[in-house]
């Protein structure tokens, strides 16, 4: 994928933020935000691009709901038959 689009669907008390370690940035999770960051880099869009690496954080109070959506410069049939963790179900 090149690029990821993720949307927050709810509000969440406390946690719960996407945290991009690499830039020292953690968004809050709020109904109606969205984010969108690329995954590899401009010169090279087959280099993944280490800053973008990023973590959902534990949800401490409430619940967290998001949707997301991958954007693929090729062919992403093959790859999303196997799925996120790889293995074939």
């Amino acid at each position: 994928r090149i690029m990821t689009f993720f949307l927050y669907l709810s509000d969440v008390e406390e946690g719960g933020e996407t945290a991009f370690t690499e830039l020292g940035l953690a968004v809050k999770p709020k109904k109606g935000r969205a984010l969108v960051w690329p995954s590899v880099t401009d010169d090279d869009p087959e280099f993944w691009d280490r800053r973008m690496y990023h973590e959902a954080k534990d949800v401490i109070k409430g619940k967290k709901y998001a949707a997301n959506h991958w954007i693929h410069l090729y062919d992403y049939t093959g790859p999303n038959h196997w799925g996120c963790t790889g293995s074939f179900m």
